[in-house]
């Protein structure tokens, strides 16, 4: 069932890349922004408090240090794991609507073609393990009323992300080499906030969407894109492959999500990567930093 047109809708990390976005998205309605500083999503109590009287929460809190979760499971996993399941036994009891985010990160990363909703799930690292947690403790705990939002690559104008991170070093360096073996979806944070509210808008069904801007692209083709958008000249972007940059982390090879679901519910998923990155690069999104935070 749709959400009524005079519901109070929660957004939990509300200062990060995709909750500030979200903000735009909802502008209008009656909404409660809450930052890490408002809300400490782990604590129990807290966590109930805040959602009474909300008809719909977006959890766009995340612990996206992917790096550092692998020495520090323990906090990933309260964040991206016991906090999902807190928020979804909180909507749960008040009769509420969960929006939760989750990432590419829980497949292996060896399929050939579009992860399906419904694929199984074999998360390569801890960052991945703790987000899988999450998706099934929301599902427990809300079974009914939750939504687990895949997502990947994202980048926006609020915080770090890959395109100004590469455009930040073509200021400094001659040639960039960017990976060439990892490939996935670029997605514009604005675009997921408004599918994220088109799908609370319908009549779609509780369950798993994957919200990725459609096609997919290498890392290296992506840069070449940015820079392509930017005005430079991306013969600059060189190609290397994984073995260059080794990180604590595994990164899954290939990250691409297939978009039936949204079919199936009578939506239409979202528009190819390169169509919003135009947009993004004609609006300043690229260039225009901040102090927010990033988050997947």
């Amino acid at each position: 069932m749709a959400v009524r047109q005079n519901a109070r809708y929660l957004v939990t990390g509300a200062r990060g890349m995709l909750g500030s976005d979200l903000a735009e998205a909802l502008f209008g309605r009656d909404v409660t922004l809450l930052s890490r500083a408002d809300l400490d999503v782990t604590d129990r109590d807290a966590v109930f408090d805040a959602v009474r009287g909300h008809d719909v929460v977006v959890n766009a809190a995340a612990y996206t240090a992917v790096d550092a979760a692998e020495t520090d499971e323990d906090t990933a996993r309260a964040v991206n794991g016991t906090a999902v399941g807190l928020l979804a036994e909180a909507t749960a009891a008040h009769g509420a609507k969960l929006v939760t985010i989750s990432t590419d990160y829980v497949f292996a990363g060896d399929a050939t073609e579009p992860y399906a909703e419904d694929a199984s799930l074999a998360p390569l690292g801890a960052y991945g393990r703790t987000k899988a947690l999450g998706e099934r403790l929301a599902r427990e705990g809300n079974p009914d009323g939750s939504y687990v939002v895949r997502t990947a690559w994202l980048y926006g104008r609020h915080g770090a992300n890959f395109p100004k991170t590469m455009l930040k070093l073509a200021a400094d360096r001659d040639t960039l080499s960017v990976v060439a073996d990892q490939v996935g979806q670029p997605t514009w944070t604005l675009d997921l906030a408004h599918q994220i509210v088109a799908l609370l808008d319908s009549d779609a069904p509780a369950g798993t969407y994957h919200g990725t801007n459609e096609g997919s692209v290498s890392w290296f083709e992506f840069a070449r894109a940015v820079f392509e958008e930017s005005g430079l000249d991306a013969a600059r972007v060189e190609p290397t492959d994984s073995s260059t940059f080794v990180r604590p982390a595994p990164r899954p090879s290939y990250s691409v999500l297939g978009h039936d679901a949204w079919r199936r519910a009578g939506l239409t998923p979202m528009r190819p990567w390169r169509q919003a990155l135009s947009e993004a690069a004609n609006t300043g999104v690229l260039h225009n930093d901040d102090n927010a935070s990033s988050g997947r």
